[in-house]
């Protein structure tokens, strides 16, 4: 991975605020030390270790791909962690809200793939600008290791056509790819170290290749909005207010959880859960297990 300044930012500059309206993506922002890093690598692999083989309502995979703030409270501490909101605001302004966070891992050595594709296809909220994604890196994500590629500039079509492969090896949910063939020029690599960030518009056409490498490849990957976004397909939606006030009530609030997969925690998931599926798994060809869709 090339050499980076490992400053943590306090904050985007004009100019990195226009670099992100420009290309439709910002990298590197570190935001946490590598030590800091690895701490919240090892909460999250403890929890794997200890929960995996729990008696949950669904598997633990279901709940650290999908709104994993809502009952993982790891999850929801980083995604409130000022130092990311304060980055996040160079692009939303003040109002800030949580609207999901997913962990995204691929194992050492395997096939995993994300095809390239476009957020907001599928959040039911139109082509909004009032969303970003904070992809936050907890191992190195390199080129090896299957980093995000972004395609600069690509914000600036609409929403194209997608189509669901279901493939084994995409690690979307349906493996969803955008129905155009994107060249390999076109690419730009987001190499991450440990502790820092990248921030991608909704529109922006990106995926992400295999973990050729011998460790895990683990981001997190939190979806921000601000209270001008608006679910158009669901009936409800939820957020979590970060920052700032919302004052346009276009979202159910919810709070950070307390403990691990409390049981009020998984209550308010199922709920979250099954209405969130009407948008999500909107126009499904087939099942979409994450989102509890058939």
């Amino acid at each position: 991975m090339p050499e980076r300044t490992l400053t943590p930012v306090t904050g985007l500059t004009q100019a990195q605020s226009d670099k992100y309206w420009e290309d439709g993506f910002l990298f590197p922002l570190t935001v946490f030390s590598q030590d800091e890093a690895a701490e919240v690598r090892a909460e999250l692999e403890l929890i794997e270790r200890d929960w995996l083989a729990a008696d949950l309502p669904l598997p633990l995979n279901t709940y650290k791909r999908v709104n994993a703030h809502l009952v993982i409270p790891l999850a929801a501490r980083v995604a409130l962690d000022p130092r990311v909101l304060d980055a996040v605001e160079g692009v939303l302004g003040p109002d800030i809200m949580v609207w999901s966070a997913e962990f995204f891992i691929k194992e050492p050595n395997t096939a995993h793939t994300v095809g390239m594709h476009q957020d907001l296809t599928y959040w039911g909220m139109g082509e909004t600008p009032d969303q970003v994604t904070a992809w936050i890196a907890l191992s190195p994500a390199t080129v090896e290791s299957g980093c995000m590629d972004f395609v600069r500039a690509s914000h600036k079509n609409p929403i194209l056509p997608h189509n669901d492969t279901y493939s084994d090896t995409n690690l979307l949910s349906r493996g969803q790819e955008v129905a155009v063939d994107v060249d390999e020029a076109d690419k730009t690599h987001i190499e991450l170290a440990p502790g820092q960030m990248s921030l991608h518009h909704g529109l922006t056409i990106h995926g992400s290749g295999p973990n050729r490498s011998d460790d895990r490849r683990i981001g997190l990957a939190i979806r921000y909005l601000n209270p001008n976004a608006k679910q158009l397909v669901a009936e409800r939606d939820y957020a979590m207010l970060a920052r700032g006030e919302d004052g346009q009530n276009n979202f159910v609030h919810v709070t950070p959880p307390t403990r691990l997969f409390s049981d009020k925690a998984l209550a308010l998931y199922e709920t979250v859960r099954r209405d969130q599926s009407k948008a999500l798994a909107e126009g499904a060809a087939g099942e979409v297990p994450l989102y509890g869709s058939t």
